[in-house]
């Protein structure tokens, strides 16, 4: 398909504005204690895309919802990302100082209030979503099932256990396979957990929703192999991070396997899968088919 760039980042744009018009109002302001909160602000507002929550509006979209009544859930979702990150980036982990050019939860607010800052984003992720089921216009079947598909997939057998399997391989030469099963659970999960939870609050029908899942679990591949590409040949003012951080990390990722050519083609692979699943779609679903092409040119 044809790709209209500037036309999709004004798109890109506007969703992300309208997602971030929601988000902070749905953080505690001036409430005690004071630090907690500041850190999840500072945590929420810390820059990004916006993907996740993007795609919980497109997924309600889709199913013919207006993305106004899932819009809380969606900005849950983008707090559950961004106390992944607040976690991810600790000393424990893969200890950055660094995050979207700015300097990460634990240094700015210290190393305990960080962890408690992850834990915090969390809860209040799952109290937001929770309250959605009030909206009028939402099924509460439809948000408990959106809540429990969201606490599987980043649970021990989603992000977390990503996470584990990410922290156990480092140093250790890993196959494709294990690759992919690694960032299937700590990239891709969220990614379908995002879409499908837009697409169930909505009442999508299954066969429709198998289809958002193929999108979106392709999606996480091609959106984690460009990450590693970007990680060996981005602009550190871009990605807002010393890139390298893989290779000193010891970690291992689809450039150190196969080289940076080969990792574009894998790249491809995955969004051409991505534009194969949005097949039974029509033009309602040209933002995701837009999304995936955005994605192999990012360079952030």
């Amino acid at each position: 398909m044809q790709f209209d760039r500037i036309s999709f980042l004004k798109q890109l744009k506007a969703r992300k504005e309208r997602i971030e018009q929601h988000l902070l109002g749905c953080l505690p302001v001036d409430a005690y204690p004071p630090v907690i909160h500041q850190a999840m602000h500072y945590a929420v507002s810390n820059g990004g895309k916006r993907l996740r929550p993007i795609m919980t509006a497109e997924g309600a979209v889709l199913a013919g919802m207006p993305d106004q009544l899932v819009m809380t859930t969606a900005c849950a979702i983008e707090m559950i990302h961004c106390y992944s990150l607040v976690h991810d980036d600790l000393p424990a982990m893969d200890d950055d100082d660094l995050r979207r050019g700015k300097p990460t939860c634990h240094i700015v607010f210290g190393e305990a209030n960080a962890i408690l800052t992850g834990d915090a984003l969390l809860t209040r992720a799952f109290e937001l979503m929770a309250a959605n089921a009030a909206e009028p216009g939402i099924d509460p079947g439809n948000a408990v099932r959106a809540i429990r598909e969201v606490a599987a997939a980043i649970g021990s057998s989603g992000m977390i256990g990503g996470q584990v399997l990410d922290l156990q391989w480092v140093g250790q030469q890993i196959e494709l396979k294990d690759l992919q099963c690694l960032h299937l659970l700590k990239t891709g999960a969220l990614f379908q957990a995002a879409l499908r939870a837009g697409a169930i609050l909505a009442g999508m029908d299954e066969e429709r929703l198998k289809a958002l899942d193929d999108y979106a679990r392709h999606f996480g591949l091609a959106f984690q192999i460009t990450d590693d590409i970007l990680d060996v040949n981005g602009n550190e003012e871009l990605i807002g991070k010393p890139v390298g951080s893989d290779q000193k990390n010891q970690k291992t990722t689809y450039v150190s396997l196969f080289g940076l050519e080969a990792a574009h083609d894998l790249a491809r692979q995955s969004a051409e899968q991505c534009l194969q699943a949005l097949a039974g779609f029509g033009r309602e679903a040209d933002f995701l088919r837009n999304l995936v092409c955005f994605i192999l040119q990012r360079d952030n």
